[in-house]
């Protein structure tokens, strides 16, 4: 069988023909396999979405119980079988409940990694490599320059201009799901224990990520109404849109933070008024998308979005097959970095 025939690009995403599904559609369709909760992968107005639990219940808290009309839990390492296809959810390693899809046909074995990373995240399951013919993935951070460093390095530099700047309120800008969380958590390994302020946009995910067994310690909203310069000496979490908006100018002469990958681009910081660059990504750098390809691709690697040209030519140097299907809709934004 061949891959193009299992696996095809069209306008409302990826799709399975033998199997009658899309994966992580753009446009509405009759059957999804959706990867994580990220909205630029998981929208609403399905038929049938197929997830991860975690994943339903993101979509859930963001779009409304009535998000799709029929819902299809599927647990990690569970498969199903729909007209001869079978179809796997492994862990991606991206944000709570993401999954790779892994589709079996007669002997043929393609893997759809979503968005992913393979670097520790006490917030969700780690990346589950899985061996195949044809691996399909992001490639977000596809250039040699996007090198991460470590995550606990980047909160002992958010801790350590805490200590210098008591009288300042630190303020970070993280994505809404994964990163803030995810930001919170390391902040808690690296020994802090006090509250930690948070963006009333935040607390709905924040308490479905504890429902789901994650725990993020002491929290406390923003005051609606706080005095002027308030909050010295804290940490806030917040959406990145809020850094630059009225809302943060309550606070004590505020340390703008950015939680991003993009933050290894210092025009993007200096472009954002970012004092204080936080390189935590969500998605695989260079290295980690060149070792996981290396470790599950037999034959051939798709690339969906993101910087496939660099990718491409690595893979071509090792023999690989590769393709770029230059799938429309995912965005590749700096706020999801």
């Amino acid at each position: 069988m061949r891959p193009e025939d299992l696996l095809r690009p069209r306008p409302e995403g990826l799709c399975c023909p033998p199997g009658g599904f899309h994966i992580d559609p753009v446009r509405p369709v009759e059957r999804a396999v959706i990867t994580h909760g990220h909205a630029d992968h998981a929208r609403a107005g399905h038929g049938v979405v197929v997830a991860t639990p975690q994943t339903l219940a993101i979509m859930g808290e963001r779009y409304g119980a009535d998000f799709a009309r029929t819902v299809q839990p599927l647990e990690y390492g569970e498969t199903v079988t729909r007209d001869g296809v079978k179809l796997t959810l492994v862990p991606a390693g991206h944000v709570l409940g993401s999954a790779q899809a892994v589709v079996r046909r007669n002997g043929l074995t393609m893997v759809v990694s979503g968005d992913y990373k393979r670097r520790r995240d006490p917030t969700c399951a780690a990346f589950e490599p899985v061996a195949c013919d044809v691996f399909i993935s992001e490639a977000t951070f596809g250039l040699p320059v996007f090198r991460h460093p470590d995550d606990g390095g980047e909160v002992r530099r958010l801790l350590r201009s805490l200590e210098q700047f008591p009288e300042r309120t630190h303020l970070v800008g993280a994505y809404a799901l994964g990163k803030a969380q995810r930001v919170i958590r390391l902040l808690r390994e690296q020994g802090h224990a006090r509250t930690i302020y948070v963006h009333g946009a935040l607390e709905r995910l924040n308490r479905l990520y504890e429902r789901w067994g994650v725990d993020l310690g002491p929290l406390a909203p923003v005051p609606v109404e706080p005095k002027k310069d308030a909050l010295p000496g804290e940490i806030v979490i917040a959406p990145p849109s809020a850094i630059a908006d009225r809302w943060s100018r309550r606070f004590a002469d505020p340390v703008a933070a950015f939680a991003s990958g993009w933050m290894s681009v210092r025009a993007r910081a200096r472009q954002r008024g970012v004092e204080l660059p936080l390189v935590i990504s969500d998605h695989a750098d260079w290295d980690e998308l060149t070792a996981t390809i290396a470790e599950v691709a037999r034959e051939e690697v798709w690339i969906t979005h993101g910087r496939e040209e660099g990718l491409m030519r690595w893979a071509e140097l090792r023999g690989l097959r590769s393709r770029a299907l230059a799938l429309v809709g995912y965005e590749d934004d700096e706020d999801d970095g």
